[in-house]
């Protein structure tokens, strides 16, 4: 299977955008969005595998739910934010943390080659009543290690959108990445990174499970 959208225009992805996650990062409040962008050729659908990248032993992981754009637009308003949607998928945003590190911009961390898993398909809205009331679950060779709902987003999907919309125009296909829970590797004591032989979950029911097992740098 391939990603769900191969070769978006924007993958456009919202760092600590949870209260848990932002506590264990020690971050403080923000008044707007973290925003940082993945490269549509990191990206690998369900079932293939993420590829721990042979510079680095600090891939992590993180659950997320994706935002697909259908129509696209400019300066949206959060009221009129979820008519502009496609659908929603699950979204493993892979990160390898020591590279994220390197300076105040998280890109070199976020586009390693084949660490972005994104599917396994897209759902619709009328499939999802409100997405608010979502689980969002990462689990690591079966072991829970993230679990929240989407009501706990600290900038929610139309507040996301209108922001988003605001410096650069939307477009269908384009992709939102909308964050990840408490719990990530880096944070914990000791550190729990992915390696060669894993595999993990975002399980997020009634929108999908995406899995993929981590293989070493070929």
């Amino acid at each position: 299977m391939l990603p769900v959208i191969p070769d978006p225009s924007k993958i456009l992805c919202i760092g600590v955008n949870y209260v848990a996650h932002r506590e264990e990062t020690k971050r403080p409040e923000v008044g707007h969005p973290t925003v940082f962008i993945r490269f549509a050729d990191s990206q690998i659908g369900h079932g293939q595998p993420m590829i721990k990248p042979s510079q680095s032993e600090c891939l992590d992981f993180e659950a997320e739910l994706a935002v697909v754009i259908g129509r696209g637009g400019r300066d949206i308003a959060e009221e009129d934010a979820m008519q502009h949607i496609a659908g929603y998928s699950c979204y493993h945003d892979g990160s390898v943390r020591d590279w994220q590190r390197h300076s105040s911009q998280f890109a070199p961390g976020k586009n390693f080659p084949a660490t972005g898993a994104f599917g396994p398909a897209l759902v619709t809205p009328d499939e999802v009543e409100d997405y608010t009331q979502l689980s969002i679950t990462g689990r690591l060779n079966g072991q829970v290690v993230q679990q929240a709902t989407l009501a706990d987003l600290i900038f929610p999907i139309p507040a996301l959108i209108a922001y988003l919309s605001a410096f650069t125009p939307l477009s269908a296909g384009d992709v939102i990445v909308t964050g990840t829970p408490g719990g990530v590797g880096e944070r914990r004591d000791p550190p729990l990174y992915m390696k060669a032989g894993d595999v993990f979950e975002v399980d997020i029911p009634g929108v999908g499970l995406l899995a993929n097992p981590v293989i070493g740098a070929l």
